[in-house]
């Protein structure tokens, strides 16, 4: 590289730095990715980034279970196809799960949903329950985007129980590789579909985050990544690094390279940012084996990782529901699918 271009270079990545602090929510948290390896091995990981304890807990749900949208008469009524299991946060949503067929869903903070249309009676779909929805009656990506995307439904959106806004959008994988995100922008879903949309992090929208990707890929993750918390930071360094892990059908070595790969983008304990309560510190991380259905989860107070195998779990309709207590200060290690106990269901959030 000559001087001049290393100079034109430096002066490139100090304007889209300067206009990528412009940009608003740019430090939401929350950052989540998907490794393509060889003979199927499909693993997906994400970090659940927040203020405070989101006080959250892991469910098994089984197949045949009747659930509703929202307490009122118009909404969405379904029996689950699938059995799955989820994190719940604060024990009114699902934020995080994976189902029987190796479908994972992951919900992450936008500041910029927006669900919103003028006199809009469609049926109702509460957000705490929308990624519940698709783990309960898809198997695949392509099943979920072409039922999802006739937008037979509108979303309510109450605040949280911290006060925070629900402004969520929603990612998606399945043992084939392939993704897709699902973004409400001014009251219309945006769906972004296919194997490259490995990454989704928070603010901007993800057409914008892969404007500013494109530009860092021409710089290379060898010669300078961005590297503070914010969210097209996190996007950058989880895109390359994502690409980078060596290509291995070895679960142990690709399991440990997300979970690095998760380490790298999470925030350290104890950074928040009072205003924005999404600005925060990394809580747990998950990462889920779509090729042999383990989903292994780690908390930032915990010394261990444990995990559950789904092929252990019988999904069949009828068994109760059960609860993996994480608030108690517990700390599991190796597979804890042994250490879950009957349940009542997850009463979730709605508002209407």
């Amino acid at each position: 590289m000559t001087d001049k271009t290393g100079y034109l270079r430096i002066a490139a990545l100090a304007c889209v730095i300067a206009g990528s602090a412009a940009l608003p929510g740019l430090a939401d948290a929350c950052t989540r990715a998907v490794y393509l390896g060889p003979d199927n091995m499909i693993v997906t990981g994400r970090t659940m980034d927040w203020k405070e304890d989101p006080h959250s807990n892991i469910y098994f749900f089984p197949r045949g279970m009747s659930r509703r949208g929202a307490e009122t008469d118009n909404t969405v009524r379904w029996t689950s196809a699938y059995g799955s299991v989820v994190t719940a946060g604060y024990d009114i949503g699902v934020c995080d799960g994976m189902n029987e067929k190796g479908l994972v869903a992951n919900l992450l903070f936008l500041a910029e949903s927006d669900y919103h249309r003028p006199d809009d009676n469609r049926p109702v779909m509460g957000l705490s329950i929308w990624t519940q929805y698709v783990l309960d009656n898809f198997a695949t990506v392509d099943e979920a985007v072409e039922e999802l995307g006739k937008e037979l439904f509108r979303i309510d959106d109450p605040d949280l129980p911290n006060g925070a806004k629900s402004t969520l959008h929603l990612s998606i994988s399945d043992p084939t590789g392939n993704s897709a995100i699902f973004e409400y922008i001014n009251g219309n879903l945006v769906i972004h579909h296919g194997r490259e949309c490995q990454v989704m992090t928070n603010s901007p929208t993800y057409d914008k985050q892969q404007t500013l990707d494109d530009y860092w890929e021409q710089i290379g993750g060898l010669v300078m990544l961005p590297g503070t918390n914010r969210a097209s930071d996190r996007f950058v360094r989880a895109s390359f690094y994502i690409k980078a892990l060596p290509r291995t059908s070895d679960y142990r070595q690709a399991v440990a390279g997300v979970f690095s790969v998760m380490r790298n983008v999470s925030v350290p304990l104890g950074i928040s940012i009072p205003s924005q309560p999404n600005i925060a510190s990394t809580r747990w991380r998950t990462v889920a084996d779509q090729k042999n259905l383990v989903y292994y989860f780690e908390s930032t107070l915990s010394p261990d990782i444990f995990w559950i195998d789904l092929r252990k779990l019988d999904f069949n309709a009828g068994n109760k529901v059960m609860k993996l207590t994480l608030t108690n200060g517990a700390i599991y290690s190796g597979d804890a699918a042994g250490e879950m106990r009957d349940s009542k269901p997850l009463m979730f959030l709605f508002g209407v």
